[in-house]
């Protein structure tokens, strides 16, 4: 099965190099490449393709909101495209619905990957890049127009999927947290599966939002302790 995707970069020579890496993989089509949110956003109508990637920062209509507009209006998962030093916005982009992050410096094989694994439902949490976003973005800094998870969500939780998602929120594989826990990968994917279905989770980026706001780890924490 093909995969499709809509590049939309105000960049033309980032969405048109990332075009071409894409358009030349087998089972990748690039359907569409455009050069702000809103026509990323009537791209996404017309086409419908299974993963729009989309700057962060785009005239028109920024990728935040046409990341939040996609989200709720198609089957389209997205996958943002950032700057980690100079992005103030990526925290509000994790709760309009983004699917993962990717370095604009992004290697070529890890480019592909990342639309690969977005659009077999998975969310993208390369440490170097979703973490610490994440990290930076739920620490002290109070941004009361956005909604938080209250602790207290959590007492729906098994001690077991507790620990599955405190492992979420670290930016573990499912390997590794079965390694972790000392269970099967099998078993893991059912702990993931009732965290995100308990606590009305999309997807593991949502996961690690939640564990980080309702305290179970502290930002700044490092991924190994």
């Amino acid at each position: 099965m093909t995969i499709r995707v809509v590049v939309a970069d105000d960049q033309e020579l980032v969405r048109s190099g990332f075009a071409m890496i894409l358009d030349v993989q087998e089972d990748i089509e690039v359907v569409a490449e455009v050069g702000d949110g809103a026509a990323a956003l009537e791209a996404v109508a017309r086409l419908s393709p299974d993963v729009a990637l989309l700057d962060v920062r785009m005239p028109v209509l920024d990728g935040i909101e046409a990341c939040r507009a996609i989200t709720a209006r198609s089957a389209c998962r997205t996958v943002m495209l950032t700057t980690f030093d100079s992005d103030e916005y990526v925290y509000e982009a994790l709760h309009a619905g983004a699917s993962g992050f990717l370095l604009k410096d992004v290697r070529r094989d890890d480019l592909v990957h990342a639309v690969r694994v977005v659009a077999a439902g998975e969310s993208l949490l390369a440490p170097s890049v979703a973490r610490r976003l994440i990290e930076e973005y739920t620490a002290a800094t109070a941004r009361p127009s956005l909604p938080a998870f209250a602790a207290d969500r959590l007492e729906v939780l098994t001690a077991r999927e507790r620990e599955t998602l405190l492992h979420l929120g670290r930016g573990l594989s499912n390997a590794e947290i079965a390694a972790a826990l000392v269970v099967s990968e099998h078993t893991v994917k059912s702990h993931v599966g009732n965290v995100l279905a308990k606590l009305g989770l999309r997807d593991r980026i949502q996961a690690v939002i939640c564990a980080y706001e309702t305290g179970l780890i502290a930002a700044g924490t490092p991924s190994g302790e």
